[in-house]
């Protein structure tokens, strides 16, 4: 008899903790931090074993999105994650809404499932430099995943900064004159960059079209099907929910100083400014001061952290609270990307 009631004891426990919800801050989960210097990202990791991730984090939403406001990122390590599929089931979990498709496109990406992409598909051999997805356009998604499913032989971390630090970093005046001028980013497509149908992800130049009328995008024609687009940006952003300021823009990514000097040095003898595969100006046209943009870079190199990668890892980001880029790498290296929550 005392068996029995003993055993009815027991099951009636793990009904209830089945039933019950998860709490982060007690025997499900722990966090912890990269180093002592740093809060970003937080580490989100098992306490037990046999935690489904996509599970816990359903019934943790609003920890897990009080925490992204705070921190800026996290990184949850140690669950069990193989493939695109778990990984397209934690950001579901995780966001509002469906994932985004990546139109608009500013660098080569392949599509593995339904809105679930490769990361920039740059050689390894190149930095990746620090950018806020899509910070290039007015809109953007608000959160961006990374998961990865095979982590390089050597190098290949995830690159990342708190917006709200570079944004403090830059001189006031600086910041003054790019938030009344804002950045204008002109893109011409084909010649040496990547081509309108792949931008947009389509073939029909009226669909170009009005994609291009709905975004506040200027567009030009040219002979041989060629496509030139200037938009006018914001440079700085407040974010809808915190209500901080965060730097916010891609001006030291397309400008030409942003590359090397015999890769400028060709380029400048083929095209005219005007005819860069991509540049950027200040919004009234005016040229940005590469001194200025060297500053720039200099912010973001002082509050860059590198996440290394384990495999299973996923990092989840706050788009306009944390930028993100890629070290060189060697060996074969996946890391996939989801987007969700559009701002607009």
């Amino acid at each position: 008899m005392e068996d029995m009631t003993s055993q009815s004891t027991a099951k009636e426990k793990l009904r209830l903790a089945k039933r019950r919800s998860f709490d982060p801050q007690q025997e499900w989960v722990k966090t912890s931090f990269l180093n002592a210097n740093s809060s970003l990202p937080l580490i989100v990791s098992p306490a037990i074993d046999g935690v489904n991730l996509s599970r816990w984090a359903s019934q943790n939403q609003n920890w897990i999105q009080s925490s992204l406001y705070q921190y800026g990122g996290l990184l949850f390590r140690g669950f069990e994650i193989h493939n695109t599929g778990d990984f397209a089931q934690f950001i579901q979990a995780t966001s509002q809404g469906e994932l985004l498709e990546y139109t608009y496109r500013s660098t080569p990406r392949t599509q593995l499932q339904d809105k679930i992409y490769t990361s920039t598909e740059y050689p390894p051999d190149q930095f990746i430099s620090m950018h806020n997805e899509n910070a290039y356009s007015t809109s953007w998604p608000m959160k961006i995943w990374f998961c990865c499913l095979q982590p390089a032989q050597h190098g290949g971390e995830t690159l990342i900064a708190d917006s709200r630090k570079v944004f403090e970093r830059i001189d006031p005046e600086v910041r003054q004159k790019f938030a009344e001028k804002q950045v204008m980013y002109i893109r011409n497509y084909g010649d040496v960059d990547l081509s309108w149908q792949e931008v947009f992800q389509t073939s029909d130049r009226s669909d170009v079209e009005a994609y291009c009328r709905q975004s506040g995008i200027d567009f030009e024609w040219k002979s041989g099907e060629k496509l030139r687009t200037r938009q006018v940006c914001q440079a700085i952003a407040t974010h809808p929910k915190t209500g901080t300021h965060v730097w916010f823009n891609v001006a030291h990514i397309f400008h030409l100083s942003n590359l090397a000097l015999d890769v400028q040095k060709s380029l400048l003898s083929l095209f005219q400014a005007e005819d860069m595969p991509r540049h950027a100006c200040y919004g009234d046209g005016s040229p940005l001061e590469v001194s200025v943009l060297n500053e720039i870079r200099e912010a973001y190199q002082a509050e860059t952290i590198a996440v290394p990668w384990q495999k299973g890892d996923i990092l989840m980001l706050d788009n306009m609270l944390v930028a993100h880029g890629r070290k060189p790498f060697t060996g074969a290296r996946q890391v996939v990307v989801g987007m969700a929550e559009p701002y607009c």
